[in-house]
Parts: structure tokens; sequence; C-alpha cells
């Protein structure tokens, strides 16, 4: 280690801590960019997908297990990034993540089968992954540092960035071929990560005060989090912060891949209208993501979790029954609004308790919960009906708020001022 922190220090430079607020405030607005680029990044490889799948000439379904690279890359990466993390540092691994993402989302247009789509959606998947737990453990340390709750704020960040890719590509598609739209993404993130990579590179993730009774808070040189969950206690509760994640995500995985078919397909809407399904639930979750601090601060993490759950899963229930085109799209908007900050409370609460660590193994179960979503959905559908397969996003928002309610002396967090 010693040596690794020589050769760190002479590539890089002496890393200065940062005490003072505006260091703080230059460190918030470099891990904002970040958590904006990985949206960014992100949606405008999904819009060109279509334009993928007729280069490579693969199959619906060929194109599907070609597409699990994405998942198995970010799965198999995020534990070993939290070990990352706390080898080297967040700031370094969210920087080298963001350079590897913004790469690799130059080599889908370079494929022409879809075995070798999956192979170069693997190298995608895992800089995806490592940038998703880097980031949010940086997060995580600079939000106990400024002592406020502005962890929805990174993550309405991510929700703006995926909506500006999203637009970027429909732009475009007509206009530029896939090869050059995802060259330009390449050259936007490489921008990015050096600009708003120089802040984080600079300076180490700020301590955080030690949680035990004989801590050292406050100390120079103190550690900012525990490396791995120190007890029992605290691995079932990052696993508890896990599963509220999951049963969020699924919701989120859920409606991306089916709320347009079921507008469309069970309640007769135009195509036009039923492509604006996700597009209402986006931008419920951005809203609220944007109030996600203020909420933090007024109402504590219990109740924000307890609430958005419920209110979600009333949103769902209205969107999945609802007998007409308009009231199912007031479901979707509830619904958004309802789990916009219950993924990025679990994941910060996480982290609060294990560090890198927590963050991982907490994103491993939330995205797990985003991809176990769309195949359930299908296969429920399959047994039953659409209507009622979607009807699962509201029984797991309710789950997530009755977790957090049981497990309230838990989920309180230093971070937040209000209980």
């Amino acid at each position: 280690m010693p040596t690794l922190n020589k050769i760190r220090t002479a590539l890089l430079g002496e890393r200065r801590p940062i005490a003072d607020g505006t260091g703080l405030r230059r460190l918030r607005t470099a891990l904002t960019l970040f958590f904006a680029l990985d949206g960014f990044l992100f949606a405008g490889w999904v819009v060109r997908i279509p334009a993928i799948k007729e280069q490579t000439g693969a199959s619906a379904g060929a194109l599907g297990l070609a597409l699990l690279g994405v998942s198995a890359g970010a799965v198999a990466t995020m534990m070993v990034t939290g070990r990352l993390c706390r080898r080297l540092g967040s700031h370094p691994v969210t920087v080298a993540a963001a350079v590897l993402m913004s790469l690799g989302i130059a080599l889908p247009p370079l494929t022409h089968s879809a075995l070798t789509l999956g192979l170069v959606l693997l190298v995608f998947g895992a800089a995806y992954g490592g940038i998703n737990v880097a980031m949010n453990s940086a997060a995580v340390d600079l939000v106990a540092a400024l002592r406020k709750p502005v962890m929805p704020s990174f993550h309405a960040a991510f929700s703006v960035g995926g909506m500006l890719g999203a637009g970027l590509g429909a732009l475009v598609a007509g206009h530029l071929s896939a090869t050059r739209h995802l060259l330009l993404l390449t050259a936007t993130g490489l921008l990015v990560a050096a600009v708003a990579g120089r802040t984080l590179l600079a300076h180490p993730a700020p301590s955080r005060p030690d949680r035990s009774p004989t801590g050292s808070a406050g100390k120079p040189g103190a550690p900012s989090a525990p490396n791995t969950p120190g007890t029992g206690r605290e691995r079932r509760l990052v696993a508890v912060f896990g599963l509220i994640a999951l049963c969020t995500a699924y919701g989120e995985g859920a409606l991306a891949d089916w709320g347009a078919l079921h507008l469309q397909q069970d309640l007769s809407a135009r195509p036009g209208v039923a492509a604006v399904g996700y597009s209402v639930f986006a931008l419920a979750m951005t809203a609220g993501r944007l109030a996600g601090s203020t909420l933090l601060e007024r109402l504590g993490q219990t109740r924000l979790l307890v609430a958005g759950g419920a209110t979600a899963a009333a949103g769902m229930l209205l969107g999945s029954l609802a007998p007409t085109v308009w009231a199912a799209l007031a479901g979707f908007a509830v619904a958004g609004l309802g789990l916009a900050n219950i993924f990025p409370v679990a994941i910060g609460r996480a982290g609060e308790l294990a560090g890198p660590g927590g963050v991982a193994a907490a994103s491993t179960f939330g995205y797990g919960g985003m991809l176990l979503g769309p195949p359930a959905i299908g296969f429920l559908a399959d047994w039953f009906s659409l209507p009622v397969a979607l009807t699962t996003v509201a029984a797991l928002a309710a789950g997530a708020a009755v977790i957090a309610y049981r497990t309230r002396g838990a989920v309180r967090g230093p971070a937040v001022s209000g209980r």
C-alpha cells in the first residue's frame, strides 16, 4: 500500500483534504456532473438499441441475451468496486469508471453479431456498475461532511442526465448513424471526466466521524467509514436497505419495459400517447428527487420511506387497474413521485452503515430488482394479465414501506436532521 500511495501521489500530485465550505461545494458540483454523465451515457446507448439490432441482424431473442451482458457486467463488478474504493478511494475509482464507460459506449456499433455485442456489453456493464458504486460511495461521504440530506439531489442529476441523453438521441437519430452518435457520447464523457475528475482526483473523500463509542470523530486521519459491516446486526441492516432498494428498483424496470405496452394493449392508447407513459413516470421521479432534500429535512428518513412506498403503491394500483388512459398516466406520475427518493435513501443509509461495501451490497440488490422486474412481469402477464402483473409493483412498494416502518429505529441516520 505505501508503494501504491507513492505512485498515486506521483501521478496526481499531493491530495489535499477539503475542510472549507467552498471546497465541499466544488466536490458536490463535480459529483453531480458524474451522476448526470452516468444517466446521459446510459440513456444515449438505450435509444440506439434498435439501430444496433438492425446492424447485427440479431433476432429478438438473441438481442435479449446480448443485452444481458450489461446486467452481468454490472452485477459482477459492483462488489469488486466496493473493495477497490476501500483500497484506492472512491474518487479515483469514480473517474476511472467514467472513462471506461465513455470508451465502452463506442464499442457496440463496431459489432456485427449478437455474440460480439454481448461481449462488448460486458465491458460497458462493468463500467456502469463500477461508476454507480464508486460515485454513490463518494456521495455518502460528502453528504456526511455537508451535514445536509442532499443524496436525492445526486440521483436527480442522474435522472436529468438520462432525460437529456434520451432527448439528444431522439433528435440525432435521423441525422447521425449509431456509430457517430455514440462516438460523440464518448467524446462528451471523456471531456466531463477530465473536467470534473480534476476536482475528485485532487482531493480525497471528506473524513466522516467514526460511529463507535471510542471513535475519533473530528480527529485528523479518522477513517471515513468502516470497510465492511463490522457486526452481524450491521450486515443484516445493509441487507434490509438492499431489500428496500430492490423493491423500488423492480418498479422502475417494470415500468420502463411494460408501461407503454399496457397503455397501448389494455387501454387502446395511440402509439404516441403510449410512449408518453414512461416519460410521465420519469418526469415525476425527477421532480420528486429535486425536492428530495427538502422532504428529508422535514420528514426524516423513516417517514419519507414509508410515505414514498405507500404513495407509489397507490399510484401503481391506479396506473395498472385504471379504466382510462389518462387515469393510468396520472397513476404512473404518482408512482414516480413515490418511488423517487426511496432508492437514494436506502443506498445512502447502507453506505453510512458500511462504507463502500455497504453501497456495493445494496446497489447489487437494487440492480437485481431492476433486472427481475421486466421478466417477472412478462411471466405473470402470460399467466394472468398485464394489468394484474403490474400490481406486483404496488405490492413491492407497499412492502418497502412496511420494511422501513418495522426497522424505523435503524433507518434514522446522522445525515438527516428531521426524524
